[in-house]
Parts: structure tokens; sequence; C-alpha cells
């Protein structure tokens, strides 16, 4: 059984990123991506679920990145991981946010999981089969019921918004336990999710992020053993690393949107034929009104682009610090991120919203598909409003204020 202690022994994952770990998976990634964009459009529009690119992000390595190689994944930094979403966001949010949570899902064995060698167990079988992690651990949604049974427990209940779960390996879910040895707990578990009882009702048909798999999980007397208990959550600040974690890659994935929709309205204006008539100029590429749009949006994307770049290598050095992490650490990165999310946000709605000023009526064209990218911000950044980021990162600036820990803050 893992352990429940709150005593972190150490973080598997150290320092930095180096050039050549950050160009090497960059490269990678812009491959992947590159297959992705061929039918992501024909994707988006069927809602299909991405069982062949799973295959490809385990073909690739990205699946086993960011587990060390002691455990016999890539060894890779957080920092990369979080650039390789930003870059398969450019041609498909969908992927880029099952992989994303792909990576903090399977992360969470370390974050909830302080027995060392019950991570190494985790971590190397998910190296080994390449495994997909997911979650259905939204918590706006109704909870789990976790009720005893024997030694084990048994699982009922509905969790919707389970982003890649019914394409994926492993779903990581919770429940505060009813009976047994961890009455009271907040406990965490994985489980594979073609298991007895899981049912995967594929019902999401939403304006945006329409390939993400982010359907319903509906749990019937799923049967949870010891061995699938990953730890338990009580607020640790190591564990708690693991919700800015996921707003930063929220961050990323809404800056790789603005990168994606900036090309596209790139190679959409460059062919555009012919000018305005009082622009005085022969293209609408010439056009100084044209350049003024685009100056301001990809000034803005850059932006976002730096301030990403800082908080990501900035996460590396708090997950680094394992069980020494401390409520001042994680209050830190915390911020850090939230200013991200704001900005990330609302320039990611601008940019995807405003290319069609430049693009013209015929860029409007459903064949185009130029309207996903801001269907997809539209619909994945309302995840969490960012008003009340805005009021966190106010609040810390005036009076040093930090929202209490949840699975938003």
């Amino acid at each position: 059984m893992t352990s429940t202690s709150n005593t972190y022994v150490r973080s598997p994952w150290a320092g930095n990123a180096d050039e050549q770990e950050r160009r090497h998976w960059a490269a990678v990634a812009d491959d992947v991506a590159r297959v992705i964009a061929v039918d992501a459009l024909e994707r988006d529009k069927q809602s299909t679920r991405p069982f062949a690119e799973m295959q490809l992000l385990r073909d690739s390595g990205l699946a086993n990145f960011l587990i060390p190689t002691e455990f016999g994944g890539s060894g890779g930094h957080w920092e990369t991981a979080f650039l390789i979403t930003r870059i398969l966001a450019r041609a498909d949010a969908s992927v880029a946010q099952i992989l994303g949570y792909h990576y903090v899902n399977q992360a969470c064995v370390v974050f909830y999981g302080p027995d060392v060698d019950a991570q190494a167990k985790w971590l190397s079988k998910s190296a080994e089969g390449r495994l997909m992690w997911s979650d259905s651990f939204n918590p706006v949604s109704p909870d789990l019921e976790l009720v005893a049974d024997g030694d084990n427990y048994r699982m009922t209940g509905l969790k919707r918004f389970a982003t890649g779960a019914s394409v994926a390996d492993i779903v990581i879910a919770g429940g505060i336990a009813t009976g047994g040895a961890h009455d009271g707990e907040l406990l965490v578990f994985a489980l594979d999710t073609q298991r007895a009882g899981i049912e995967h009702l594929d019902d999401w048909d939403h304006l945006g992020q329409r390939a993400s798999a982010s359907g319903s999980v509906r749990y019937t007397d799923v049967i949870i053993t010891p061995d699938d208990i990953v730890g338990t959550d009580t607020g640790e600040p190591f564990s708690a690393v693991v919700t800015p974690g996921v707003q930063l890659l929220f961050g990323n994935i809404y800056l790789g949107i603005a990168e994606g929709a900036l090309e596209q309205a790139k190679e959409l204006t460059l062919a555009r034929p012919g000018a305005w008539f009082l622009s005085g100029v022969d293209r609408y590429s010439q056009d100084p009104i044209t350049h003024r749009v685009f100056g301001e949006l990809v000034a803005k994307t850059v932006a976002v682009e730096a301030l990403a770049d800082r908080v990501n290598r900035w996460f590396d050095d708090v997950v680094a610090l394992g069980g020494d992490t401390t409520a001042e650490d994680r209050a830190r990165i915390e911020i850090q991120v939230a200013q991200l999310k704001v900005i990330s946000t609302e320039v990611g709605l601008e940019v995807a919203s405003r290319v069609f000023e430049v693009t013209g009526a015929s860029s409007t064209k459903s064949s185009n598909g130029l309207d996903v990218y801001w269907r997809n911000i539209r619909t994945h950044s309302l995840h969490d409003p960012v008003d009340y980021k805005k009021v966190e990162v106010g609040a810390n600036f005036l009076t040093g204020a930090v929202q209490p820990i949840s699975l938003y803050t």
C-alpha cells in the first residue's frame, strides 16, 4: 500500500533544461504538430476522439518525456514540457490539452505520493507501457462516493469534463473515503480507464476544444484496491504545487493558440489579392493598417511568450524543492502563474478575434477554419473566471494576501 505520510523525501526532478534539451524536443513537437495539423480541422468538426494522435504522442517519445531516466523516461524538465504543449497548441489545442493534462496527472504520483518506492513503481510502469494519463478530478462536479469494502473501496458517481479519459490508459480520480483504513481522508488513486464499472459517456459537445475527449465518466461500484492508491491530498505545500502547474499549462496553451492564429492569419493575408481602395497600395499585405494591426498583436503575443518562458523555468525551481517546499514558495509560484494566466487569456482572446480584421471576409469561410482558434480559447478560458485571477494578483500586490489553496489557485 502507498504510504500516506506527509513527509516528502525528494522530488525526482532537479535542475533546469539546457538549450540542447529545449531545441531537440521543440523539434520533436514541431514534427508532431505538422502531422496533427493535417486533419485537425476535420477532427474538430466531427468532435473525433484522438486515438491515433495519442499513439503518435507515444511513438514520438512525448508521452515519457517528463519521466526521469532512472525510471525509463527521457528525464525532461517542466519548462520544456510546457513549451511542447505550447507548440502543439499552435496546431491543435485539443491534443495539446490532453498531452498537458497527461504530464500533470502522471506527476500526481509524485505530488500526492510521498513514498519514493511507490513513485518508482508508477513511473517505471508508465514508462514501460508508454501510458497516457488523464483525470476526472473536476472540483465543481459532484463528489465521488468512496465506501470501504473490506480492504478495498467501492466508488460510485459521475465526473464531468474528464479530458482525455476516454482515449488515455490511466485516469486519476479522488474522493473522501468513508470507513476503512483511510476514513475521512481525501484519497487520490490511479485506475485503468477500462476497469469494470467505468463508463466513458462521450458527451462532450461544446463550442471549442471539440476533439479533446472531454466527456463525462460514470463510475458504478468500481473497486479501488490499496495498490491503486497514489496518496492522500492533505494540502501539504509540495502536493499543492500541482494546481499552479495546471494553471501554467493553461497559460501556455492560450499562448500557443495566439501564435497559431497569427501564423495562419499571416498566410491568409499574404495570399489575399488586391487591396482596399483607399489604401494606395496594391495588396492588403502592403497596407499600413494591416501592418499596424499585426504589429500590435505580435508585440503583445511576444510579451506573453517572454513571461511564459520565465515562469516555466521558475516552476522547475519550485518542483525541485520536493519536501522542502514552503508555503511561501508555493505562494510565489501561484502568483506568478496567475499573472501569466491573466495576460495570456486576454491576449489570446484578442488575437484570435482580431486576426479577422486583417484577413478579411473571405477568411471566414468554414474551410479555412480560422475560427477554431477563437472557439478553442473562448471555451477553455471559461474553465475558471479570469476576473478572480486579477483579484488574486491585485490583492497580493497591495496587501500580500494569498488565496486559500484550492484546485483553482
